[in-house]
């Protein structure tokens, strides 16, 4: 048709020529156009061109082709309305969707009234303000990325333990969590993560959007921002300034994100101090001494388990039958009243192998070695056994103390390991021929994914699935759950069975390093490592077993442990104290009233490791009413 043929002329190409003027099956043009800017709006342009017409390609012939060439002047109108309402709106999404997490927190965590008005205003003006600096909106908005960055893992955080700011060891669990652990994990916060998404991608990408185009903020807009998020700001310094009549405020510990990027340089520092751990710990000695004969033969295991909470071992008086293989075991005491000073694994296991608690760790981690070096330097040969992956911290450096370090998961970085496929490498060294020996084991007991930590012929409570980390599938996560402390209970039989049988004179001793969240009130709480603890993530067990032949040797150790099962036992500064006294160990870091096989055992303050390395007490380390009332019922609280 003739109105769909090739044609050139009119304001697109070839001007000066009328629209359409020439037509025919076949076009060629092409046109250069130089575009200068003069002075503020005004500009000028100078383009040429040609063009031609024919029937087919074949025919074109460029002896026919028709000029073009002008010049003219050109007025910058500015950017269309439309923009500068894009422009603006990016400010607006980019501020409040930062602010999100301080208006969170502002109700969630403990707070003076000024210190919770101070959380939300001032951040609300330096964020407007900074979005105000340079009219070029995208650019701003880039920029602002590292806050938004942090406000998105608050978000998650606040999701995911529904309060507390990112501490300290949020920062260093992702340091020293393995992949798989994370991978589990990811795939049951995707609500947050489709929040996270909505509310910090958007704008991120509008902004490189906006940056590449050149949009900017009209002059009206910058001027009246700058002068309100001055105003805010003013008012939000008012009230830091009153946030100070309240005792003991701090803004790196109140507000956010400075309390993020304190945290995050915190753990910074401590990684490098982790990194030198060798150098500052090379002269540490515990000048041990065992207190028998070489010719006595002695076995004395250690088995740190993971994520097991008192609760639900029947042991300690749960009322399904997860322990059944340990409730009657003769020579076996089991402490129904301990609490870990950490609900994190890369605190309480050190604690626990060491000599360090709550009111020492601090700076002293990066100091002191394991009680393996102190056995070492009684004369007994070493073993460490991990059914985890290592991450490069403490719990590998203190393995690596041992004469033989077995991470059962380096021939096996993809998983898949049982508790129970450490027994042979146990047997191994039940079997090898020093005469006096210590073998510690860590094992992965009951982490998350429960369904994962135990074979499906130790599947005794079901339904076991689905365990999506939702409240509505509770009942089915603690069946898993408890097949987990089920499996954990056969693998500490196991190895009783297996010592029973040696003729040496034999101990065990087991703590768990921390508890778990499991949706078991109306906080709807989940998992453990949150930045304030709860009564379910420290409250663990503890169990010491003693061979006939032990007892036989110290026939009061069984009498004074029975006796002290009754009392309150920080786990994490007992351990280390009764795996000595267990191993006739002399040292003078043994503390006897620490020790819950001594008639003089004392109960301790009860403490608690925060986020900021410091022994507080447990009415100040963030427990709820709900927690207080869990510890009074057991009579463990001051």
């Amino acid at each position: 048709p003739w109105g769909m043929m090739a044609s050139f002329g009119g304001s697109n190409n070839m001007r000066g020529y009328y629209e359409a003027r020439f037509r025919d099956k076949c076009e060629m043009d092409f046109t250069v156009e130089l575009r200068q800017h003069v002075w503020r709006r005004n500009g000028i342009v100078v383009w040429a061109g040609a063009a031609t017409i024919a029937p087919s390609i074949g025919k074109f012939n460029f002896r026919h082709l028709l000029p073009s060439a002008g010049i003219g002047y050109r007025w910058d109108a500015g950017q269309p309305l439309g923009t500068k309402v894009a422009a603006i709106t990016l400010v607006i999404w980019v501020v409040l969707a930062t602010i999100v997490p301080n208006v969170v927190l502002s109700f969630t965590e403990t707070m003076g009234v000024w210190s919770r008005i101070t959380n939300i205003v001032l951040p609300l003006g330096v964020y407007w303000l900074l979005m105000s600096v340079t009219p070029k909106v995208g650019k701003a908005a880039v920029a602002m990325f590292i806050f938004m960055f942090f406000a998105a893992f608050q978000v998650v955080l606040l999701y995911l333990y529904g309060r507390s700011v990112i501490a300290v060891d949020m920062y260093l669990n992702v340091v020293t969590t393995n992949p798989g652990e994370v991978g589990e994990l990811l795939g049951n916060l995707l609500p947050s993560l489709v929040i996270v998404f909505i509310l910090y991608l958007p704008p991120l990408i509008e902004g490189i959007s906006m940056w590449v185009r050149g949009w900017t903020l009209p002059q009206w807009w910058l001027h009246k921002s700058r002068k309100w998020s001055a105003g805010i700001i003013a008012a939000g310094l008012v009230c830091f300034g009153l946030s100070f009549t309240v005792p003991h405020y701090k803004p790196y510990k109140e507000l956010f994100p400075v309390n993020a990027f304190y945290n995050l340089f915190t753990a910074i520092n401590r990684v490098m101090l982790t990194n030198d751990y060798h150098n500052t710990s090379a002269r540490f000695s515990y000048r041990a001494k065992s207190a028998l004969p070489d010719s006595v033969p002695q076995t004395y295991v250690l088995i740190v388990g993971e994520t097991s909470r008192a609760d639900n071992w029947q042991l300690l008086g749960y009322g399904k039958p997860t322990t059944p293989s340990l409730c009657n075991r003769s020579g076996l005491v089991a402490y129904g009243r301990a609490l870990s000073q950490s609900n994190t694994t890369h605190k309480s296991v050190p604690m626990l192998l060491s000599v360090l608690d709550a009111t020492s760790f601090g700076d002293s981690i990066y100091k002191v070695k394991s009680i393996v070096t102190a056995f070492k330097e009684a004369g007994f040969s070493t073993w460490f056994i991990s059914n985890q992956n290592r991450n490069h911290s403490f719990i590998d450096f203190f393995g690596e103390e041992a004469d033989n370090c077995i991470f059962v998961r380096d021939n096996n970085p993809k998983g898949g390991c049982y508790d129970m496929d450490l027994l042979p490498y146990f047997h191994d060294a039940l079997v090898a021929e020093p005469q006096r020996k210590l073998i510690v084991m860590h094992t992965y007991g009951s982490h998350f994914n429960y369904a994962d930590r135990y074979p499906g012929d130790m599947r005794r409570f079901v339904p076991d699935t689905p365990t999506d980390a939702k409240a509505v599938y509770r009942p089915s996560l603690i069946n898993a759950y408890d097949n987990t402390v089920h499996y954990t209970a056969a693998f500490l039989d196991s190895v009783i069975t297996e010592l029973e049988q040696i003729p040496a004179v034999s101990s065990m001793l087991y703590a768990s390093d921390h508890g778990e969240d499991i949706f078991d009130d109306d906080r709807g709480l989940f998992l453990h490592a949150s930045p304030c603890p709860s009564y379910y993530q420290i409250h663990v067990p503890m169990i010491v077993w003693m061979s006939s032949r032990y007892m036989k040797l110290h026939p009061d150790d069984y009498a004074h442990a029975c006796a002290n099962s009754a009392e309150y036992v920080a786990s994490s500064q007992s351990f280390f104290h009764t795996a000595m006294r267990l191993g006739s160990i002399k040292s003078p870091f043994v503390v006897p009233e620490h020790s819950v096989i001594d008639t003089v055992y004392v109960a301790p303050t009860r403490l608690y490791l925060n986020d900021h390395n410091e022994a507080v007490s447990l009415e100040d380390c963030g427990l709820m009413k709900h927690d207080f009332e869990k510890l009074d019922s057991l009579g463990i609280t001051d």
